[in-house]
């Protein structure tokens, strides 16, 4: 077992959508350490998100399980251009889709293109997210609750419709929802809601794909050491990030990954409509 990095960290605020190579310790993505051994041999994933944090780790273990992997972003192009150096180093084809997914216009291009480029997609991984920290209702503003909505779900909802008719029998939708959604921080309060309603659209949209042979399921991570925490969190909550699990540290975005890579293989074929927590021992019961 690895020794990952505990609280206390140090300061390090960033502006929105942050930057993983700021970071203070750097994030683990498994660029190191993450071993594949065929479990995704010659599929197709499309990955929202995966400039960074989870979505760069997941996005290198397909890569190195032997996926071709497109990659949406917003801007985060330095940090994007990293994440595609780690899956062509692993033999693999990645494309760059940058791009806001609150435009809805913008969900159906990446589908589209990534359809292009590779002829299909076999795993659909909605891994992006927005969120900012408020201490109270009154702060939240009206455009920032409909973005976080836009973006953390009503996004999601467009690139599955898009994708549906290019995703064959066997392919898996992955959605990441979080700790969060059971138990809500007051201070997310309009992220917490949107991870809620990603954990009911994946349990409702599996049953409506199952005749279709394609499988859903929502992974829920717990605290997990991404660039949204310091551009989005209060200085003195990043200082202490992850500090109250039973493990009494975060997660490193290499911790998550293994779930996802399950959760595309075959070897998840009769997995659906099903949560799983990466919480360091916080329970979602």
């Amino acid at each position: 077992m690895r020794d990952y990095p505990s609280p206390p960290f140090p300061s390090q605020p960033q502006p929105v959508p942050g930057s993983q190579a700021k970071m203070q310790p750097y994030p683990d993505c498994g660029e190191q350490t993450y071993t594949g051994s065929g479990r995704l041999q010659d599929k197709i994933a499309l990955i929202t998100g995966a400039d960074s944090g989870i979505g760069r780790a997941v996005a290198i273990a397909y890569a190195r399980e032997g996926a071709d992997v497109a990659i949406a972003y917003l801007d985060e192009h330095d940090d994007a251009k990293e994440t595609a150096r780690w899956v062509e180093a692993a033999g693999r084809r990645c494309l760059l889709l940058p791009g806001d997914l609150a435009q809805k216009q913008h969900c159906q291009d990446i589908v589209e293109k990534t359809v292009g480029q590779f002829g299909r997609i076999d795993i659909l991984v909605n891994n992006a997210a927005f969120q900012m920290s408020h201490e109270t209702l009154e702060e939240i503003d009206d455009d920032e609750w409909v973005k976080t909505f836009d973006i953390n779900i009503t996004a999601i909802f467009r690139i599955c419709k898009a994708a549906l008719p290019s995703m064959p029998r066997g392919s898996s939708i992955i959605n990441t929802s979080s700790v969060n959604s059971d138990d809500p921080s007051p201070s997310l309060l309009a992220y917490a809601t949107t991870k809620g309603a990603i954990a009911n659209f994946t349990a409702g949209l599996a049953q409506l794909l199952g005749s279709q042979g394609i499988r859903v399921n929502s992974v829920a991570p717990g605290p997990i050491w991404t660039p949204l925490i310091p551009s989005t969190m209060p200085d003195e909550a990043v200082q202490n990030f992850g500090s109250k699990t039973p493990l009494g540290r975060p997660g490193q975005p290499v911790e998550v990954a293994p779930i996802y890579v399950l959760l595309g293989s075959d070897e998840g074929s009769y997995i659906s409509g099903s949560r799983y927590a990466v919480t360091g021992g916080k329970s979602i019961l």
